[in-house]
């Protein structure tokens, strides 16, 4: 048996994608869960040769992994045992892909391989919900409260991990061509790894490699980019020397100023021995402590690695700014332990 695993944003694109892919694998047996606000998740089971299934599990706390575990893997197993050869599995909103091949992979190995983890969505709409700043929760795309993700870091997480992107085109109000166009740019941009297919006849199956689709989630990640042929560009730069904590704070601003996606590795003075990984998706900007540089990376030997997604951005001021930052020969010199900490990132012995 082969699955499909399925994410997306929205109601509308999920039953749009999962039409389109029930229709291109008439064999198939295609599976829909939908997580609902008392945690209740309702599975509903579509098959070429049988009526339609629908059963309700109640959980005792309605959260994603939860809905994963409990309800999403029992499924696809009772599938495979009964003999089905294709299983399309429909994730509820907000669900990223990940966890689902991730629980699947560990529950039922490789008698159930995944062989397309494919995320649905409408291109006109990927910009704006990039620079969303409400939760999901928020927004309405998930019932759970305390789900503090943006869509927009949803969305970016999909797009890292999966390895094909439906176009998807609910018919609810009628499709700019040209806004279409552009959101397909900017995810040929956002996922240069992915196939972007324009109908579930297009998806290619058996390209799924779990191994790099983790790897393309590692925080502070950069993926190489492809020719750009848009408004839609990637910069990417590399700084060999330590970064001033005090004006690469000042400069976040500016760097940021345009950018759908930032993202990266830092080699910042006040905490040297430390990969420190940047991600910022629309409005919304963090620095994470990763822990110790790996031996053949380590300080010296990459520096900093920034890359940045946007319409129109200028390459060489991102590099003025960020040589701005770099620090001295005199800083240099007179070592890292009299510069302020503006992010927290020295830790304590």
């Amino acid at each position: 048996m082969i699955v499909t695993v399925l994410s997306s944003l929205d109601s509308l694109c999920r039953q749009q994608a999962c039409e389109a892919l029930a229709a291109a694998h008439p064999s198939a047996a295609v599976v829909v869960h939908d997580l609902l606000e008392n945690g209740t998740v309702v599975c509903r089971i579509f098959s070429h040769d049988g009526p339609a299934e629908r059963h309700e599990t109640v959980l005792e706390h309605g959260c994603l992994s939860c809905t994963v575990r409990l309800d999403v893997v029992p499924t696809v197993r009772r599938l495979m045992a009964r003999g089905e050869e294709h299983v399309i599995v429909g994730l509820p909103y907000g669900v990223p892909a990940s966890t689902t091949v991730a629980a699947l992979r560990h529950e039922l190995g490789a008698d159930c391989p995944v062989s397309s983890a494919v995320h649905a969505c409408a291109p006109d709409c990927v910009e704006d919900h990039l620079w969303d700043h409400h939760t999901l929760f928020e927004s309405g795309f998930t019932p759970v409260p305390d789900d503090e993700r943006t869509s927009g870091e949803f969305v970016i997480g999909e797009l890292s991990f999966c390895d094909t992107i439906l176009a998807a085109e609910p018919d609810v109000f009628p499709v700019d061509p040209d806004g279409r166009a552009r959101g397909l740019q900017l995810l040929r941009e956002l996922a240069p790894h992915a196939d972007l297919a324009e109908d579930a006849a297009g998806i290619r199956p058996g390209r799924h490699d779990y191994a790099a689709a983790v790897g393309r989630t590692v925080p502070g990640t950069v993926q190489a980019g492809r020719a750009s042929h848009g408004p839609f560009t990637t910069v990417t730069q590399r700084i060999r020397r330590p970064l001033h904590p005090g004006r690469f704070r000042h400069a976040l601003a500016t760097l940021a100023a345009g950018c759908c996606w930032l993202r990266g590795h830092l080699w910042i003075a006040t905490a040297p021995d430390c990969r420190i990984a940047i991600s910022g998706i629309g409005p919304r900007i963090w620095l994470e402590n990763t822990g110790p540089w790996k031996t053949h990376t380590g300080p010296g030997t990459g520096g900093s690695v920034l890359a940045a997604t946007g319409d129109g951005l200028d390459g060489d001021q991102i590099a003025r700014i960020l040589a701005s930052c770099e620090l001295t020969d005199s800083e240099m010199d007179a070592g890292f332990e009299a510069l302020d900490d503006p992010f927290g990132l020295i830790q304590p012995n």
